[in-house]
């Protein structure tokens, strides 16, 4: 005979509940488990008769649920291979509601040639669809309270959260929901739902979710469904679709006509305002401004959904892979000790990207991947850097210097022999790009340094503007002389080294 493993459910806890067939079950079984006693229909079925061995003592000698939940499924499918006749599990609620050892044993039972049945009960769902009085079919959204975190939770659908075994899981749960609703948010607590006698439905602010006492195994939370749009105005699933009603007809008639070509500066724009608010170290402002640069983004995703070519959540997608396949020391078996590694494993997974793509990266220019539309300080740094892993660099700085003198000299001859103003901004062009590799031989980003000095710039341009005109005076009127000497003040005001 096949070894046998048959799974019931013993329902929410009123054993009036309990079907005629899992009870003849448990009578005819061989061997008859329950995954703990602490279930009111447990005392029920031993007063008829029905022996169970139970896994309680096995929450006490292991860390962790996962353990175990582990432990029951091995030892069940063991003592199926060795049982002559059927052994019967029996577990709370329904067997294929928030029951890990019945996923373990579905899982591995086919595999060990066990044959496994498993049998309804009454669930916990059963019982808070009636006493909560909701109608799952409005939208309902079951949570395991284990590990929830905010980005799970869906305010528009009724929130029924189990596994609420004690005190510190409803305080990680109440965490959980701080991150979507404001604090003295209403929620409900059932402990024990449709038990006669320890049935307890309370009604709370979400900060005494903690505060509630008797959480055990028949414990669990209901947020209510909301349409509130406070609830949802820090989802990214609501901003999508503001997004799309301003570009539908009956939204923004500006931004229904704009294009990618149209709205093509804003992105540059709001990408420089973002760098400014970094540079001032303005979280407030930064929080603003990123916001401003995440909505070109959705605006131009938009405009391709329409088209039906790709929606910004497959922009999701595409990074969310690439940011795992380029990282394969974190979510591989890669290692990284430092990060120059880092760096190196995710050049090797680009080229690898490359290959997958049908190109091949041996064949491709050193210089290939930086960005056309670049400020020009920032393509030749990045030009440079690329050239130089070749080996086309200069040896030491002191190259470098003697190539910026020389470039100096020719952009004199140049402007002495008063030649056409096109060539003489190509020396300057030249000048600037071996000042570049200054920037890299000492390690500095010639666009920050060169952002550095416009601010220190503009900070001791405005002193001599303010300074004159505490002295009643126009700065269009004032002399070179008298700028200069503020100027000089100005730079002993604040400490900082000459422009």
């Amino acid at each position: 005979m096949s070894a046998v493993i048959t799974v019931v459910g013993l329902g929410s806890g009123n054993p009036d509940r309990l079907t005629l067939g899992i009870i003849k079950t448990l009578q005819g079984a061989a061997k008859a488990y329950v995954r703990t006693l602490s279930h009111p229909v447990v005392a029920y079925l031993q007063e008829t008769g029905i022996l169970l061995e139970s896994f309680d003592h096995v929450y006490e000698s292991h860390e962790t649920f996962s353990e175990v939940y582990e432990y029951i499924a091995s030892s069940l499918t063991a003592a199926a291979s060795a049982q002559e006749g059927e052994i019967v599990y029996a577990v709370p609620g329904h067997p294929m509601v928030a029951e890990a050892t019945v996923r373990l044993l579905r899982e591995r039972c086919p595999g060990l040639g066990i044959q496994l049945n498993v049998l309804g009960g009454e669930s916990f769902l059963d019982e808070a669809f009636v006493r909560l009085g909701f109608d799952p079919i409005e939208g309902f959204q079951l949570l395991d309270a284990s590990g929830l975190s905010g980005h799970l939770v869906q305010p528009q659908l009724h929130i029924l959260i189990g596994q609420v075994y004690d005190g510190f899981t409803a305080s990680e749960v109440k965490l959980a929901l701080m991150d979507v609703y404001p604090d003295d948010y209403k929620v409900i607590v059932g402990h024990a739902l449709g038990v006669e006698g320890e049935e307890t439905i309370l009604r709370i602010p979400l900060y005494e979710l903690d505060r509630v006492e008797g959480y055990g195994n028949l414990s669990l939370i209901y947020v209510p469904r909301s349409e509130e749009e406070s609830l949802r105005r820090r989802s990214f699933a609501r901003l999508h679709e503001i997004v799309g009603v301003l570009r539908s007809p009956e939204g923004c008639p500006w931004d229904r006509e704009q294009t990618h070509e149209s709205i093509r500066k804003n992105l540059i724009e709001e990408t420089y305002e973002v760098l400014e608010t970094i540079d001032e170290d303005d979280p407030e402002h930064m929080q603003e401004e990123l916001g401003d640069l995440l909505l070109q983004i959705l605006l131009h995703s938009q405009m391709e959904e329409e088209l039906g070519t790709f929606t910004v959540y497959d922009v999701i997608g595409t990074l969310n892979d690439k940011l795992i396949f380029r990282h394969p020391h974190v979510f591989g078996e890669n290692s990284a000790k430092d990060a120059e590694d880092a760096l190196q494993n995710w050049e090797q997974m680009k080229a690898e990207e490359k290959r997958r793509k049908g190109l091949t990266p041996e064949a491709s220019s050193v210089l290939d991947g930086v960005p056309r539309d670049l400020p020009a300080l920032m393509k030749a740094y990045k030009l440079q850097k690329k050239a130089a892993k070749v080996g086309f660099d200069w040896e030491d700085l002191s190259g470098v210097f003697d190539k910026i003198e020389e470039e100096i000299s020719e952009l004199k001859d140049a402007v002495k022999q008063n030649l056409p103003q096109q060539e003489q901004a190509l020396e300057l062009g030249d000048l600037l790009f071996a000042v570049s590799n200054a920037a890299r031989f000492i390690g500095a980003d010639p666009e920050a340094a060169l952002s550095a000095t416009n601010a220190k710039f503009v900070t001791r341009f405005r002193y001599i503007e303010n300074q004159l005109a505490a002295r009643g005076a126009d700065i269009r009127e004032a002399s070179l002389e008298d700028m200069e000497a503020l100027w000089q003040e100005a730079k002993r005001h604040n400490g900082s080294s000459e422009v």
